[in-house]
């Protein structure tokens, strides 16, 4: 059972930035690709960003590219997400994900989840 941890939440204002982290227990991490997803009050979950097992391929969700940025340390056995330019719509429950399908790390159908970590953005 693969366990991930994400750390890194908090409450900041419109145009700041914040990382999150996501710690995974499985020595084999970096035979996992990784995704973060968020999930606001009231909305269906949203696909943020993916990561396929090495450091190389990313991709990213419409609402976050070119603002977001995903790597890992595949040695720390940690994914990132660094959050530049938050809006308030960035206001969500953050969730990393393991799979060992690069699709499942971009639709969601993963079979490890974090417990998430809550982002607050007010303008």
């Amino acid at each position: 059972q693969v366990q991930l941890i994400e750390t890194g939440g908090g409450s900041v204002q419109s145009g700041d930035s914040l990382r999150l982290s996501c710690a995974a227990s499985d020595p084999t991490f970096s035979s996992f690709a990784m995704g973060w997803f968020r999930q606001a009050p009231g909305k269906e979950r949203e696909f943020v960003a993916a990561i396929t097992w090495s450091v190389g391929t990313t991709y990213y969700g419409d609402a976050v590219k070119g603002r977001f940025t995903i790597t890992r340390d595949n040695a720390k056995r940690t994914v990132y997400l660094q959050m530049a330019s938050l809006k308030p719509e960035d206001t969500a429950v953050y969730y990393c994900a393991a799979t060992d399908r690069w699709i499942g790390a971009i639709k969601g159908e993963a079979e490890y989840w974090g417990q998430g970590t809550q982002v607050t953005v007010s303008s």
